[in-house]
């Protein structure tokens, strides 16, 4: 992102006209949060035995309260995403140059996680149907669940990414065309769209084969509603079209602290919707208001931890942390033999899996994304 800064008049809630690209530093330390929701729920998983709490309680009570963390996690990420890259974008920019730094962006951390999934974990048992479709990204287009949850399970939504990326180009220039005043209709109407497809999956979707972990749909209503690329774009275009309220002066009066409440608010509701709700569209409102609330916090240089140094440090890893967190977890459960502990060992087990997860975040990030992007995101003209 651009590093020039705006400078808002106090107690603004909108941003000059137009409004200009500045850096969004509490936004990345939020990643990092989004990336933790997603640890959250995965380490809470009874099948595979990642939950490491011995009490059946306790370990209930982690799971219940973790169970939605994973989906909430994976909404805001889809959302930012559309803000930022709208946020972002270069005036001039050529398709294919943006389309080369968004792969060498995302492609080097897939392929070293997809290689150690392969190694450390499903490599006796993943058949090469499996494997090849996630390697190239393709496999949440394709609804069978031991491939698009085969080899390393984030990854799913790395190929939810892909599209999105090949199409913003596009999107981008139609999204521009929307008149201002029409932008906050845009938005509702999409958040409608996102709440609507869960509807449409238990009434047109059939309700079988069941979800071999037990969870209360079949697989198509869970890949249709929470896999498939298209479906999701809504979440990456609702993104855009936030972006673009914002830096065409639209005023927006939403601050971070009633967006953020919103957000609790409605993971708290989350535990009690049918359960295609919580995949994506209880979330959707407050995530799509709370990221441009934290944005016009940065620009209009509002006091934030979120853009501290070590929080920003955090949102910076916290890419490389998503990719390849699960597949430590069950490295070291696997390294335990599914021993199961009390109350403060086993959140002690949590803790340690989290800061070994980080360090093995950093090494990722710094020797592979990083590098991948300075020598691989720009062609020569563009380095010119």
């Amino acid at each position: 992102m651009s590093a020039d800064h705006v400078v808002l008049p106090k107690n603004s809630d909108t941003p000059p006209q137009p409004a200009v690209h500045g850096r969004l530093p509490s936004l990345t330390g939020l990643r990092f949060i989004a990336a933790v929701l997603v640890f959250c729920y995965h380490s809470s998983l009874a099948l595979p035995a990642l939950n490491p709490f011995a009490d059946p309680d306790l370990a209930s009570g982690y799971r219940w309260l973790s169970s939605n963390a994973g989906w909430a996690g994976v909404t805001f990420f889809f959302i930012l995403s559309g803000f930022v890259l709208t946020w972002s974008a270069r005036e001039g920019d050529k398709p294919r140059h943006f389309w080369r730094r968004r792969f060498f962006k995302i492609y080097p951390n897939h392929l070293v996680t997809w290689i150690l999934a392969i190694v450390l974990l499903s490599g006796a048992t993943t058949q090469w149907w499996q494997a090849v479709p996630n390697l190239f990204l393709i496999h949440a287009w394709i609804p069978e669940f031991s491939v698009f949850l085969g080899v390393n399970p984030p990854s799913w939504s790395l190929a939810c990414e892909l599209f999105f990326y090949l199409c913003f180009p596009l999107f981008l220039r139609w999204i521009k065309k929307i008149p201002a005043a029409h932008l906050w209709r845009w938005a509702a109407g999409i958040a409608a769209a996102i709440i609507v497809v869960p509807v449409l999956s238990y009434v047109l979707l059939p309700s079988n084969p069941p979800m071999p972990e037990g969870s209360p749909a079949s697989v198509w209503q869970y890949w249709s509603v929470y896999m498939l690329p298209p479906v999701r774009c809504l979440d990456f275009v609702l993104g855009i079209v936030m972006a673009r309220i914002l830096m065409t002066g639209r005023r927006f009066p939403v601050r971070p602290l009633p967006a953020a409440l919103a957000c609790v608010a409605t993971y708290a509701l989350s535990l009690h919707v049918p359960w295609l709700f919580t995949l994506d569209a209880v979330f959707v409102i407050p995530m799509a208001l709370l990221i441009p609330a934290v944005a016009l916090m940065d620009v209009s240089g509002r006091p934030s931890v979120l853009r501290s140094r070590p929080v920003v440090w955090l949102g910076e890893v916290s890419f490389a942390f998503y990719m390849i967190h699960l597949i430590l977890l069950n490295v070291v459960r696997d390294a335990l033999r599914d021993q199961y502990f009390g109350t403060v060992a086993g959140v002690g087990v949590l803790l340690a899996q989290m800061v070994l997860t980080l360090g093995a975040a950093w090494v990722l990030y710094a020797g592979v994304e990083k590098p991948a992007m300075r020598r691989l995101g720009r062609s020569r003209k563009e380095n010119a």
